[in-house]
């Protein structure tokens, strides 16, 4: 199988707090990794290393092929890696002044150069894909919180990616909200898309993962399939971890 992402002792520091340490971690083509740990415990930082939203400082990072090199010391592998990893935020990051399919079409006319008769027919067919085709000229303010994480899903996936990322995108969800955004993430993951996803949803991590990771301040102490790790977990971390949040 292709390996997608590769890091092999990775180190990323916010001044003097060690937020990442000595990470070691490959995702291969079409697989789903869910990435859980406390607040804090450096798992955003860690796929915003994977676009260079975060600049790390030692060790090795492969996306794509491409060697993205500490401290952003390789600006040409960051512009190709941005053209091939769509990333969901947890606020959904859209432009408030254009309709929901403008901002669906910013993605491959700015990123791919994609002719405006392409980009629209890729922004109709995508919110098609997520359920929503029928607001698409709806401005962001006038769709609900889970509608405009479905258009921030497409506006990702405009760019034809091979790599997802999704930092936390069902936080700032109504609860009534988060299943329809975890449904498209299910059919992504079924139709093979490779995925890294920082989530605190458990029963989400457990249907869809490959694998799951868990980290604690900043490092990686188990992973494993979902069932592995949530049922019979052998760091003491990890089984500290999920009694507190398979409890509520």
């Amino acid at each position: 199988m292709t390996q997608i992402v590769k890091m092999k002792g990775m180190n990323k520091y916010f001044g003097k707090l060690h937020v990442l340490k000595d990470i070691d971690l490959t995702v291969e083509q079409g697989e789903v990794v869910v990435i859980i740990g406390a607040s804090g415990s450096g798992k955003s930082t860690l796929i915003r290393c994977v676009n260079g939203l975060e600049e790390y400082e030692s060790g090795t990072l492969e996306v794509d092929g491409q060697q993205l090199a500490p401290k952003s010391g390789n600006p040409k592998a960051l512009a190709e890696i941005r053209k091939e990893v769509g990333m969901v935020f947890q606020q959904f990051n859209l432009f408030p002044h254009l309709t929901v399919k403008k901002n669906i079409m910013l993605a491959p006319q700015k990123v791919k150069d994609a002719p405006e008769t392409v980009a629209n027919a890729t922004a109709e067919r995508l919110l098609n894909r997520v359920g929503i085709g029928n607001q698409a000229d709806k401005y962001p303010s006038q769709l609900s919180g889970g509608q405009q994480q479905r258009v921030a899903i497409a506006r990702a996936l405009a760019m034809e990616p091979r790599l997802m990322l999704f930092d936390e995108p069902t936080s700032a969800l109504d609860p009534e909200m988060i299943g329809e955004v975890l449904d498209v993430m299910r059919e992504l993951a079924k139709e093979g898309m490779t995925m890294m996803v920082v989530t605190h949803e458990m029963g989400f991590a457990r249907e869809v993962a490959d694998r799951v990771i868990y980290i604690h301040e900043g490092q990686i102490v188990e992973q494993g399939k979902p069932d592995d790790v949530f049922d019979n977990p052998q760091n003491e971390r990890t089984q500290a971890f999920l009694s507190r949040v398979l409890a509520h």
